[in-house]
């Protein structure tokens, strides 16, 4: 059931477009200071895997209850196919340098939400990331709501606290990082354009943040 309900919401939500792999590629080089090339990396919910494969790494891991996961992985990215609302102990023992996560967290009941980001704090190495991408409810309230899987509510305030109450120091807060969505985008948009995007202190139509944490000593 669950993997049939993770298929219908693909084919809704998010069919495939040559748009993305450009801004995740742009976003990766944007994100590069903090992750180092020789990093462990995880990402949870990685869908078709545009973040992951773009990130310079050691070791890179993807998490997703989709069965395709591994058809859209690279060819250096290891694969686990998971139920994330299960928690993460489908890792043992593994620590990382930096765990990503993009669209995801809202997608979990809040005491889920909760449970998993302290699980993340476990499998981080000291100093070690946790990279998120999300809708903010501050900017996009009006949409929130218009993905019928969405749980939990969160903007840059409540998430950064949620966060710290795991044992998290926030790194980096950007409340408006980038647009709601890429649906609405159906041409290729050039390289050069989200880099100037993401560089610019104007944004319109901003309704994701991104949030960067870290794992410090206690």
């Amino acid at each position: 059931m669950q993997e049939t309900y993770r298929r219908a919401y693909h084919n809704a939500h998010l069919t495939e477009k040559a748009t993305r792999a450009t801004v995740w590629r742009v976003i990766s080089e944007f994100l590069a200071p903090y992750v180092p090339p020789d990093a462990h990396v995880l990402e949870l919910a990685a869908g078709y895997c545009h973040w992951i494969n773009s990130v310079r790494a050691a070791r890179k891991v993807a998490i997703d209850l989709w069965e395709r996961l591994p058809e859209f992985a690279g060819p250096d990215v290891e694969t686990i196919q998971h139920d994330l609302s299960r928690g993460l102990a489908c890792l043992g023992e593994q620590d990382f340098d930096a765990v990503l996560a993009s669209n995801f967290i809202e997608h979990l009941e809040p005491e889920t939400a909760l449970a998993l980001s302290g699980e993340v704090h476990t499998h981080l190495r000291q100093q070690g990331r946790f990279i998120i991408i999300q809708p903010n409810y501050y900017y996009a309230y009006r949409r929130y709501f218009d993905d019928y899987t969405h749980r939990s509510i969160f903007s840059h305030v409540s998430l950064a606290n949620l966060l710290r109450a795991q044992g998290f120091h926030i790194e980096k807060v950007m409340p408006r990082f980038m647009p709601y969505s890429l649906r609405e985008m159906p041409l290729p948009i050039p390289a050069w354009l989200i880099r100037l995007y993401l560089a610019s202190p104007i944004k319109p139509f901003a309704g994701q943040m991104l949030l960067i944490a870290r794992k410090t000593e206690a």
